[in-house]
């Protein structure tokens, strides 16, 4: 089989499945799960490729939402990432449903060519993209090890090859006062609630003095019950984000005593803890974004722009570690942006419905032809 007949093979395949492709895609969006708690979501990814032979673990790594699957006994692994998980309130307002739908289809259309490919395809269904980083924990316990490529792709408002991200820290803040009566006893008082905001206040000079592109970011989820009760708790969620992950530690430190700043003012307690691993920046493989943007271009997809590091994935975390890409595809043509009402509308369109078969094929053919370029030497990023 020749490589244009094997491409058009595998794109016979994934179309072969559109039915099964779209319907597991609105079966996904239509029940949306949280960070570690994407159980139908997951079941349903597994149970699709075991039907069609694959070798499926579920759950994986010690994570009851993660599975791999397994196909193929090639020289060259590959692993296809997908991602189920929703946002809390705006359901599938991400699209997640559509990083699902399309990592299958492409491991469907490769299944019966994987060996002719030389190529053992590896299914990772990553949960807690969202909040919790789950790649960063798949990473660490080995999910990715023997990998020669990772890929995945995400609807968004514009179509962009190398998608950039910034690298995100989370932050919890806890302060402790002293309850008091405001009129009665307020001298005996310590007011968490104060110690917040003068850290807020700190950090709102701060930003001043930050880099273009560094982002500090949060919200309140305590600070008093009751107006005739000096509170002697408040509690607060904060990210950081910066364009490259060695500015973090830095970033961080000072963030951090803003915090304390608020505790020494007031005479509180704080405890700053990290209740997630540190998302890293995005590095796309140069090779394998080569590869990307010849089969996307051969699908007729729009022509992708620059774009400077937005949003964050921790996708970024296994770019660390293998070569990856992580391309964006344009479902709404810039009228809605994700994290709102009418990108989950959208992610069931007719635009979402191609990008999980565009998607799928532009998958499936660059794991192909990264294959065939390790197994006629070429060299790269990715080889």
């Amino acid at each position: 089989m020749s490589p244009s007949d094997a491409k058009e093979a595998v794109r016979a395949r994934v179309h072969a499945h559109r039915d099964e492709l779209l319907a597991l895609s609105r079966r996904i969006h239509a029940h949306p799960e949280t960070a570690f708690e994407e159980h139908r979501a997951a079941a349903w990814c597994a149970e699709l490729l075991r039907t069609h032979g694959y070798a499926v673990t579920a759950p994986a790594h010690g994570l009851a939402t993660a599975f791999t699957a397994s196909l193929g006994d090639g020289p060259t692994t590959v692993a296809l990432v997908c991602e189920y998980d929703a946002l809390p309130g705006l359901g599938h307002a991400c699209g997640h449903n559509l990083i699902a739908a399309a990592g299958l289809g492409a491991a469907l259309g490769l299944a019966p060519y994987a060996d002719r490919l030389g190529l053992t395809v590896r299914v990772i269904g990553a949960p807690a993209e969202e909040r919790g980083a789950g790649k960063a924990l798949l990473l660490a316990d080995g999910a990715f090890d023997g990998v020669d490529a990772a890929m995945m792709v995400h609807p968004c408002p514009v179509e962009v090859a190398d998608f950039r991200s910034f690298a995100l820290g989370t932050l919890s803040v806890r302060y402790t006062g002293r309850a008091a009566h405001p009129s009665l006893n307020p001298h005996e008082g310590r007011n968490a609630a104060d110690a917040l905001t003068v850290a807020q206040v700190a950090l709102g000079l701060l930003r001043q003095q930050l880099p273009p592109h560094w982002r500090v970011h949060g919200i309140t989820t305590a600070a008093g019950t009751a107006p005739n009760l000096i509170p002697d708790s408040a509690s607060a969620e904060y990210e950081i984000r910066t364009s490259a992950a060695e500015d973090l530690a830095e970033l961080r430190a000072r963030v951090e005593d803003c915090f304390r700043a608020g505790a020494l003012a007031t005479g509180c307690e704080v405890l700053l803890e990290r209740p997630e691993p540190d998302y890293l920046d995005m590095r796309s493989d140069p090779a394998l974004l080569d590869l990307w943007r010849a089969n996307a271009a051969a699908l007729g997809r729009p022509e992708p722009i620059e774009s400077g590091p937005f949003a964050c994935t921790d996708m970024g975390n296994v770019s660390h570690a293998v070569p990856a890409i992580h391309p964006v595809l344009d479902i709404t043509g810039g009228a809605c942006t994700p994290h709102e009402a009418a990108f989950a509308e959208a992610a069931v369109g007719p635009e979402a419905d191609r990008a999980v078969l565009d998607g799928a094929v532009a998958l499936a053919w660059t794991a192909a032809d990264l294959a065939a370029a390790r197994r006629d030497g070429v060299s790269g990023g990715a080889a």
